[in-house]
């Protein structure tokens, strides 16, 4: 992992704060905790901690507030579009080591349309997960 690509693409870009941070001892791999609306992911340069091309899906509400402001931010490495799939409307972004995010408003069951909406940008809020 490269420390500060991860800080810009994390930090910067996704909106997410480091919550905290651990080496063993000084030059040794990094595992960083950052966190956002009550999602926390760990990120790690310790090899095997993790396979490459991992893909990490976020439920979440009001979707299209936290698409514009990744659009508003004009991040030069991404630029997400929504895809509408049976189950809601998907962006995805992949990160600087080829890892994807995607995030997800289902679609209400038997309408079809998107969930409503509550807290912006809350990956918990009243969602549910399906595999």
């Amino acid at each position: 992992m490269d420390e500060p690509k991860a800080r810009e693409f994390y930090c910067a870009f996704l909106g997410f704060a480091p919550s905290f941070e651990h080496r063993f001892e000084p030059g040794s791999p990094l595992d960083m905790e950052v966190a956002r609306a009550g999602l926390r992911l760990l990120l790690s340069e310790h090899h095997g901690d993790s396979s490459p091309g991992s893909t990490v899906f976020v439920p979440m509400r009001d979707l299209r507030f936290y698409h514009r402001e990744l659009t508003n931010k004009r991040y030069g490495y991404a630029r997400p579009g929504i895809e509408q799939a049976p189950r809601g409307e998907i962006p995805e972004v992949v990160d600087p080591f080829g890892n994807r995010l995607r995030v997800c408003q289902y679609r209400d069951a038997e309408s079809g349309r998107r969930s409503g909406t509550v807290s912006r940008g809350d990956p918990r809020d009243g969602c549910r997960h399906h595999t």
